[in-house]
């Protein structure tokens, strides 16, 4: 799986199949097949069997996949089988929402650091966690093994946040900032714009 260069689409459909997964083994139900998940979720069930194929044979003809066995390797593939310690910096009303749903969701990855550089939120406290001035980034993210940094912070100081988890040694960053923030080449950057992804929207309208 290593010497193989798995696209991002393929990689970004695995978390949709296994929230459907799990959604299956809530209801107890031990089998489905790539029909099933294809109707379901829209999507062609070749290229459904084509995306797991990729990480090793999974189903059996005729009988299709084992529900939990299937959660159970797409999580090992995500790297969803230890904890992933998150750091936040940016506790205003969106950095509050994703920390109250990161704690509801109750998943191995976990939020376990919040920072602001604003005097006015520093100290204040988001399900169990205090919110800790920027300046204490670095030590706390080394301290806590921090592997990935959201940032939700105002589009002027996404660059700074950035930098500052650059430093600290963070490895990927999820950015919910209006704006490109520049990393080195190794690093790892999804942007979740909401603004861009509404006059997408937009487009398909009458």
């Amino acid at each position: 799986m290593k010497t193989m260069k798995i696209s991002e689409a393929v990689v970004r459909r695995l978390p949709v199949y296994l929230r459907f997964l799990n959604e299956l083994s809530k209801k107890n139900v031990q089998t489905v097949s790539s029909q099933d998940l294809g109707q379901k979720l829209d999507l062609n069930p070749a290229q459904i069997r084509k995306d797991l194929a990729y990480f090793g044979e999974f189903g059996k003809k005729g009988i299709g996949y084992d529900v939990d066995y299937l959660i159970e390797k797409i999580r090992q593939i995500l790297k969803l089988d230890k904890i992933i310690p998150v750091a936040l910096v940016g506790a205003g009303n969106l950095g509050r929402a994703l920390c109250n749903y990161n704690a509801y969701l109750k998943d191995n990855m976990k939020i376990v650091a919040v920072f602001d550089s604003h005097e006015s939120k520093i100290g204040d406290t988001i399900n169990n966690l205090k919110v800790k001035s920027t300046r204490e980034m670095k030590a706390t993210i080394q301290e806590l093994k921090v592997r990935i940094g959201i940032i939700t912070v105002p589009a002027a100081e996404a660059q700074q946040v950035a930098n500052q988890f650059v430093e600290a040694g963070v490895e990927a960053i999820l950015n919910f900032a209006p704006m490109i923030i520049k990393v080195p080449s190794e690093m790892r950057v999804h942007h979740a714009d909401f603004t861009t992804e509404l006059q997408s929207l937009a487009y398909y309208l009458d």
